[in-house]
């Protein structure tokens, strides 16, 4: 652990303008800096750096973070690496913040540091120039592969190889198989499996290997598929310090530059899928690892491209796979951006279906995709009768929650018309009902007031982003019960207890981003997403009154909460002390 004082420090000693500037050419732009994002394709500069606040924002594809952050986004490092380059550079030397006694000490007490990045890496190309050279005396292995249509030259392309079937075959490249190490490489990096006696075997046995690069092109874990039948179909390498699968996407290194030529790219199942698309010419392929599309991933894509198209086989396990990746995406949605659905014929996947069909027929699929409004609306309509009053309103409080987690407002306001239209109810009617700020048509010369966040934890965060001195004033009661903005709730607590617990880094947080402490917290989206609505904030802002007006917003909240709580309950029910508070409340 790096103590937070050091990152601190760090931050106050670097400068992000300097940082970005020397991989990316920067122009002033009034109080801050704009170029071209470096992390998709543009013409018309939406990156910001701004030097008061310490962090950049990309307002076309989110990307957002402080200077740590934009050297693990570029640089491909991870958070140590990026903390070690930023302090090489203004000749700091990086502390080691020893932790209390937990799971992982040895048993002399002292701490298992584990291998380093570099002793792992090392790992994992080993046993990838392993598992080529095994592939090319496995006749069984090469017969399911021109079996499955691939040729060798596609196979060296995606460095794919064959882990033999034998229990302790990685014996013979690592010297040290045997050796009983406190923290050992090959577990460590997942490669090897050590049982509670103490017996050591291969992860991998019998599986068609393909590895799986990080951003940087480092090989940082390993996707096996039996050949023929088995259980699992894909083995995938655990969670490693090299490896998570949840932030990692199969091909998005090599896919990159296809990407930005094709203006698109497609999110595939398999492996295997992204490997056939790529020999039939589709080279703008990727896939999840063995998981549900996650934020991070969505997030990562749209940085790459403007359009994404989901692709799932038409089964009912594919369109649920298609359903969490909708939900998933819907907080990392930005106007002008694209995400669409292509669900395959039965029975087909896209390895099959470009093999039997070729790469036009497969482009031409992908271009009837469904828009992801159109695929939203379509499948929560079928779970309801629109003809009937109850089915529409049904509909209205299944989108409910869904729409509040958009915060393009463009398409927020396309799939507010949409569901008056399904609905029958206005659109104001449904504004008021969903408590959807309205936006007004009319243009106006004069400045308009800043508005409202849609939730007041989220007006709140930015106050606190701001300037988080605020915290002293905080009315904590507010932050407690249950809420409809319940996540929104959660990283307004982490945030507080964050400035409660470094009061010393708190004071002058307004500069460096708070985001590097979050790097790894849940709730790292929203406080992105608050801290790049503060960029337009300048000295002319009433702090005051934001922060009043938000905890006004939260006490008017509680007070609804409340008055619901005990107008459930019958009159008899009600105790003197609850009658007079609700009459309290009736009247506050």
């Amino acid at each position: 652990m790096i103590p937070q004082s050091f990152i601190q420090d760090l931050l106050n000693r670097v400068d992000i303008v300097d940082v970005i500037e020397h991989h990316v050419p920067l122009k002033k732009a009034g109080t801050n800096y704009s170029a071209c994002c470096p992390f998709h394709s543009e013409k018309t500069p939406s990156f910001t750096v701004s030097p008061t606040k310490q962090f950049y924002h990309c307002f076309g594809c989110g990307a957002h973070g402080s200077a740590v952050g934009f050297m693990m986004e570029y640089g491909g490092l991870n958070f140590i690496e990026a903390v070690n380059d930023l302090a090489a550079r203004v000749g700091m030397q990086v502390p080691v913040q020893q932790p209390e006694s937990r799971p992982g000490m040895s048993q002399s007490g002292g701490q298992r540091t584990g291998n380093s990045s570099q002793d792992l890496f090392e790992v994992m190309n080993t046993a990838t120039r392993f598992y080529r050279e095994q592939l090319k005396h496995s006749e069984s292995a090469i017969a399911y592969l021109k079996k499955r249509g691939l040729t060798g030259e596609t196979a060296a392309r995606f460095a794919i190889g064959y882990a033999p079937a034998g229990w302790q075959n990685l014996a013979a490249v690592f010297p040290d198989y045997q050796a009983r190490m406190p923290t050992d490489p090959l577990v460590e990096a997942g490669l090897v499996i050590e049982s509670d006696d103490g017996k050591r075997y291969d992860r991998f046995r019998d599986r068609i290997m393909f590895p799986i690069l990080n951003q940087k092109g480092t090989i940082v874990g390993f996707g096996g598929r039996v050949l023929e039948q088995g259980e699992p179909k894909y083995l995938n390498s655990p969670e490693t310090p090299l490896f998570e699968k949840g932030r990692e996407l199969y091909n998005l290194f090599g896919a990159r530059k296809a990407i930005r030529e094709a203006g698109r790219v497609v999110v595939v199942e398999g492996y295997m899928d992204v490997v056939a698309l790529s020999q039939h010419g589709i080279d703008y392929a990727v896939a999840a690892l063995g998981t549900a599309t996650t934020p991070y991933h969505v997030q990562k894509l749209l940085r790459q491209t403007d359009n994404v198209v989901f692709c799932f086989d038409g089964d009912n396990a594919g369109r649920k796979a298609a359903w969490r990746a909708l939900e998933n995406s819907l907080a990392q949605l930005v106007d002008g951006k694209s995400l669409s659905f292509l669900f395959l014929p039965e029975g087909e996947d896209p390895d099959s279906y470009v093999r039997k069909s070729g790469k036009e027929a497969f482009e031409e699929l992908l271009g009837r995709a469904l828009p992801l409004s159109v695929f939203l609306f379509k499948e929560l309509s079928a779970r309801t009768d629109l003809q009937t009053s109850e089915g529409r309103a049904k509909l209205v409080q299944e989108v409910k929650p869904l729409l509040a987690q958009v915060t393009a407002p463009t398409l927020a306001l396309m799939l507010l018309k949409r569901l008056a239209e399904l609905s029958g109810a206005s659109q104001g009617e449904l504004e008021d009902l969903l408590q959807i700020r309205r936006v007004s048509s009319s243009p106006s010369r004069a400045r308009a007031p800043r508005p409202q966040p849609a939730s007041p934890y989220r007006w709140l965060m930015q106050v606190l982003l701001h300037d988080p001195g605020y915290a002293r004033k905080l009315e904590r009661e507010l932050l407690v019960g249950r809420s409809e903005y319940a996540e929104e709730m959660a990283a307004v607590v982490a945030l507080v207890e964050f400035i409660d617990t470094y009061p010393h880094i708190a004071e002058s947080m307004a500069i460096p981003s708070v985001i590097t402490y979050f790097h790894d917290s849940p709730h790292r989206a929203l406080l992105e997403k608050a801290e790049s609505e503060t960029l337009a904030w300048d000295d002319s802002i009433d702090l005051e009154a934001e922060f009043s007006g938000a905890l006004a917003r939260l006490r008017e909240m509680q007070r609804k909460q409340r008055m619901t709580e005990l107008h459930s309950k019958s009159l008899s029910a009600l105790t003197p002390e609850e009658k007079q508070e609700y009459q309290r409340l009736m009247v506050s």
